[in-house]
């Protein structure tokens, strides 16, 4: 399998690159994070998808894709 790389957007992983593992990705998957340092817990959850113009991408759930309208 080829390494692939993923790319966080919102939250407190905004920006993080990675590699993704020996894994296989799924896409829809849910990731959870727990930010335990100075202060209280934060937990937040990234959903993971690829498109062909980007790649393999974690979005904080509940932020829209670029070209996506947010639910109201």
């Amino acid at each position: 399998m080829t390494e692939a790389i993923v790319r966080f957007f919102g939250g407190p992983l905004d920006g993080r690159v990675q590699e993704l593992g020996d894994t296989e990705p799924v896409s829809g998957s849910v990731m959870r994070h727990v930010h335990l340092h100075d202060g209280p817990k934060i937990e937040t959850h990234y959903q993971l998808g690829y498109t062909a113009e980007s790649g393999w991408e974690y979005r904080l759930c509940g932020l829209p894709a670029p070209g996506e309208v947010p639910e109201q």
